[in-house]
């Protein structure tokens, strides 16, 4: 083949491969593996130029986070966060729902999201049951939840994961950069639900004396073990927090976390093997080696070009860009093989372009994918989890019922992120401080507002 037929293929598998995953008439792994053995097999990419385009250091934190996550969920203590939760709300459902929502966001940042959400859900419906209320409103909430928790940090979502493999971007970098604003979407977010769902989420006072009886002591598995497996959770962020000074990729902290864990719970290693999504990973290694391909072809270099032309090749409008087609993207489709793609494209615009920080075009598409994926029901794996988890219990979430709730929280939190991220631009740190101290306060007066509101109800 020559050069440009060679791009023309790629690009073609590209795009059956991505429009397969959408219409999820075949399993994505399946179709990635598929894609990637096309371009093997046709010569596009040499075995060992397909071995190099695969993110090793993004299957290995992958890997290790599912081994820990996998050992430590044996314990119960995700469901006893969940329930206890639930009491200190006092069994008022409003309550419940926003207490709900901030242990999937919390679990969600610091585990992964579609993780957290397998958690959490079953608890919910346990909860709803006693309440005698539906647990639609209480899904919904924990989706969108778990979508805006999971941007705050490095390991909270797989975009995030796969933005930090490939720059020089660590935890401590998320942290500092995202967090801020994702506390002030997830403040207006739950605000704003507690608002559509109050008339829909009223029991009886007995029914809320039910839920303070629960005893979420009940739900601890393995003391011991649990012992160990939060002695080995914080040795691993920590190792996250520190690994840009300890100079060590977050893969080989995640990995060595989760060999540790093994070590101390004398699990056999096929059990604990068992905890990782395997078909995830290799849709990862698959969907790497079809990206490789466009790279390889120079495909990806012809549309960098393209878009600094669209945007003069400036800083600003070509963050914005990224931002709002990141987000209106994800919503409609998985956010995993868009950023796979973007984020080759946002490396060679910052070498054609000659731009060498990246750092805001990085967070607008970290932002855009994660946040975007609140859009509607098929826009993140965590969305497409609870869905399933729902229908198997006779519970149907719509299409459009999802979406008319979800999109437009979700814009208005990608609203929010251009307005941080043009000044984030220009005051930086200092002005991150402020945001993480304004949305704290935000929340503070958004609840005393909503308790007000709240009291003049129940007169």
């Amino acid at each position: 083949m020559t050069a440009s037929t060679q791009a023309i293929f790629a690009t073609s598998v590209f795009l059956l491969v991505y429009a397969i995953i959408v219409s999820e008439k075949i399993h994505r792994t399946v179709i990635a593996l598929v894609g990637a053995a096309v371009l093997i097999l046709t010569k596009i990419l040499t075995p060992e130029q397909a071995t190099e385009a695969i993110d090793f250091n993004t299957i290995g934190l992958l890997i290790g986070m599912m081994m820990i996550v996998g050992i430590t969920r044996q314990t119960g203590v995700f469901e006893y966060l969940a329930i206890k939760a639930a009491k200190q709300s006092g069994g008022h459902p409003l309550k419940i729902m926003a207490a709900l929502a901030l242990v999937t966001a919390v679990l969600s940042a610091f585990l992964d999201n579609v993780t957290t959400v397998l958690l959490i859900v079953p608890v919910t419906f346990a909860i709803a049951e006693k309440l005698r209320l539906s647990p639609l409103p209480f899904l919904i909430v924990e989706i969108i939840a778990s979508n805006v928790g999971g941007t705050a940090t490095l390991i909270g979502d797989p975009p995030n994961i796969m933005i930090g493999s490939a720059t020089h971007l660590g935890f401590m970098d998320f942290i500092i950069n995202l967090t801020p604003v994702i506390v002030v979407v997830y403040v207006l977010t739950v605000f704003f639900l507690k608002i559509i769902y109050r008339r829909q989420l009223v029991t009886a006072p007995e029914l809320q004396a039910a839920i303070k009886e629960m005893d979420e002591n009940e739900e601890i598995k393995d003391a011991d073990l649990l012992k160990r497996c939060l002695l080995v959770l914080f040795l691993t962020i920590a190792g996250f927090a520190l690994h840009q000074f300890i100079h060590l990729e977050s893969s080989v902290i995640a990995l060595s976390g989760a060999s540790l864990l093994l070590l101390l719970s004398r699990q056999d290693p096929e059990h604990a093997l068992h905890a990782v999504e395997w078909p995830v990973i290799f849709f990862f290694a698959g969907l790497f080696i079809i990206v490789g391909g466009l790279e390889h072809t120079g495909v990806i270099e012809k549309v960098a070009r393209w878009s600094l032309d669209l945007t003069g090749g400036q800083m600003v409008p070509t963050a914005m860009l990224i931002l709002w087609v990141s987000a209106l993207a994800s919503a409609f489709v998985d956010n995993i093989p868009f950023v796979a793609t973007m984020i080759p494209l946002i490396q060679d615009m910052g070498r054609l372009g000659g731009i060498a920080n990246l750092d805001l075009l990085w967070w607008a598409l970290s932002l855009g994918a994660c946040l975007g994926g609140n859009g509607t029901v098929i826009g993140a794996s965590a969305n497409v989890v609870v869905i399933g988890m729902a229908e198997k219990r006779g519970l149907h979430i719509t299409f459009l019922g999802f979406m008319k709730v979800a999109f437009p929280l979700m814009l208005m939190s990608i609203v929010v992120c251009t307005a941080y991220l043009l000044i984030w631009h220009y005051l930086h740190t200092v002005f991150t401080v402020a945001v993480a101290v304004g949305g704290l306060a935000l929340g503070w007066l958004l609840g005393l507002i909503d308790r007000r509101a709240a009291a003049r109800q129940a007169e």
